[in-house]
């Protein structure tokens, strides 16, 4: 076992950085680029990665320190041979991206200052304002909106705030003047070049960046040798410009999110939680991962509620439509054709609203429906169940499903992927969740890394997490990284239905009742018991071919088990 000592990297411009998160903690193991600090300066906040992998032995740092390129964040315990630290950067590389256009960003980090170059002439007339070189990071998210209309800007002002998986940054005016025209809101994203805003007056502008090599950003000098992928975020957030809005977030249209890393954020947006409405415990009322965790066990138990709790029922049934350039919701006085009573929709009904509208209207759903024979495997199972009747655990339909389930994942990777923009992104890892009924409405617990679990430990691990969910004690990590989700009405009934899609996941199953009917044998009818398949899916990843060879090879395991072990 070899001691690695992580260091601070190259983090561009800066000399001290205060640390506003501590994202790990002492035994932990960690992956190489996995985030392990949030630092923050005036104009950025960015997560530091760990340069290699390992198990953490001590933390050098805590949160309020200050720490510059070399200081040492943690040791990890590692197998093999210590990361070599990232290879020094040249000179025109060294500024980060938040700097560029600004006339205090010219200075290297590796060497003395550098002549810039001749001021530009003064500005008279409209100003376009752009997105400066922001280095190698594409379609960045607008998070914050810091100016508006009419406002009077100076030369180096900040104008928006973009955000990446590992950072958020500012975006300052190249010009001085008054703002006539924003061109970018809040969800847009953006690149180089792109028009950010268009100023009214007379005014010099800021000295344009000196010519060369593009310079690398903050957030992605902190990355160590191999630089990290130039977003990695939800593909909910890449293809749908609202969806890096918290859901639910009634402040949005101000432009000022709350105080949160943009990996807390990008959290909260998993979960649907308005971060406005939460409070804070961190430095300087910071939100922290375990603030958006209380938040969200607090509003299943009912202990709390938020401000979309107290929208009115018709906004909770679709709006006006005019986002989609519809006819107006109908407005009706329902009580002057009789008597009527109204109730509120349940929180989780409310909270669960916004995603499920937003999967039906930008996923394009199909559903392959087909059939299962599961004669044999039924009998095994109530076969099962009476050898452990003393250990307490009733094994259920749903986790044979769930194992055959993996097996199908396994042998059609593009069903356990998720979207990236362009890109699929393959999961390594086999996380089920399955919807779960409630006196409030349902949940989709997960049950995590299904492919290591046999169907006694799936029945029970699926059983206390119901227990939790009925409970309303469910945690935010009880509902998170789920890679393919299971909707059953098998205890109640019904033929086939069409499940809702759970983003950022490409398929979800859906279980109908299972009856017996007269199957042909080749010779004769004989009575088997046949259990429908409800397979809907991402059109734009999965074609329909895929899904019926998906739908037929369930089949195939779940009427010979088996085949599981193939």
């Amino acid at each position: 076992m070899a001691q690695v000592e992580i260091k601070v990297p190259d983090i561009g411009d800066f000399d001290e950085v205060a640390v506003i998160e501590v994202l790990v903690k002492v035994g932990d193991t960690v992956k190489a680029e996995q985030s392990l600090i949030t630092v923050e300066s005036d104009k950025a906040s960015m997560e530091i990665p760990s340069s290699a992998a390992g198990t953490v032995k001590e933390l050098k740092v805590g949160m309020g320190d200050k720490v510059k390129e070399g200081s040492v964040v943690l040791v990890l315990e590692s197998e093999g041979e210590a990361a070599s630290p990232a290879p020094a950067k040249s000179e025109e590389k060294a500024a980060p991206a938040e700097a560029q256009g600004r006339p205090d960003a010219t200075k290297s980090v590796a060497s003395a200052p550098a002549a810039g170059p001749a001021p530009a002439p003064a500005a008279s007339g409209p100003v376009e304002v752009k997105v400066p070189d922001i280095g190698d990071f594409k379609d960045v998210s607008v998070i914050e909106i810091l100016v508006k209309p009419g406002d009077t800007i100076a030369a180096d002002q900040s104008l928006v705030t973009v955000e990446s998986d590992k950072a958020s940054m500012e975006i300052p005016s190249s010009a001085a003047g008054v703002l006539k025209e924003l061109k970018v809101k809040v969800g847009d994203v953006v690149n180089i070049g792109d028009l950010l805003a268009v100023l009214e007056g007379s005014a010099a502008a800021a000295p344009a960046p000196a010519a060369g090599p593009a310079p690398a950003p903050a957030a992605s000098a902190a990355a160590p040798a191999a630089a990290p992928a130039a977003l990695a975020s939800q593909p909910v957030e890449r293809t749908d410009p609202t969806a890096a809005l918290p859901a639910h977030q009634p402040s949005a249209p101000t432009g000022k999110l709350p105080h949160a890393s943009p990996s807390v954020r990008k959290f909260a947006r998993e979960l649907g939680v308005p971060l406005d409405e939460v409070k804070g415990s961190g430095a300087k009322g910071r939100i922290t991962q375990e603030d958006v965790q209380k938040f969200t066990q607090a509003v299943m138990s009912g202990a709390a509620s938020t401000k979309a709790a107290g929208a009115k029922p018709a906004a909770a049934g679709g709006g006006d439509g005019a986002a989609l350039g519809l006819i107006p919701w109908p407005k009706v006085d329902f009580a002057k054709f009789g008597a009527v009573e109204r109730k509120e929709l349940s929180r989780i009904k409310k909270l669960s609203g916004a995603n499920l509208h937003r999967n039906w209207v930008m996923i394009p759903h199909v559903t392959n429906n087909d059939e299962a024979d599961i004669t044999e495997l039924e009998a095994f199972r109530v076969a099962t169940n009476k050898e452990n009747e003393k250990s307490g655990v009733k094994v259920t339909m749903l986790a044979f499903v769930i194992k055959a389930v993996v097996a199908a994942l396994k042998k059609f990777p593009e069903f356990n992927a998720s979207l990236d923009g362009d890109t699929l992104v393959y999961k390594q890892y086999f996380h089920v969740g399955f919807a779960a009924d409630t006196p409030n409405g349902l949940v989709v617990p997960v049950l995590k890394d299904a492919d290591k679990k046999g169907i006694l430990q799936i029945s029970q691990e699926m059983g206390e997490l119901a227990k939790k969910a009925r409970d309303g004690k469910l945690g935010g990590g009880d509902m998170q990284g789920g890679c393919f989700s299971i909707s059953s009405l098998g205890g109640i009934g019904g033929t086939h239905f069409t499940p809702i899609i759970n983003a950022p996941e490409v398929a979800i199953l859906g279980l109908s009742k299972g009856q017996t009917k007269p199957v042909w044998d080749g010779k004769q009818f004989v009575p088997r018991l046949v259990l429908p398949l409800s397979l809907s899916y991402d059109h734009r990843v999965i074609d329909g071919a895929s899904a019926a060879r998906f739908n037929a090879f369930l089949g195939q395991v779940l009427a010979d088990f088996r085949r599981v072990l193939l």
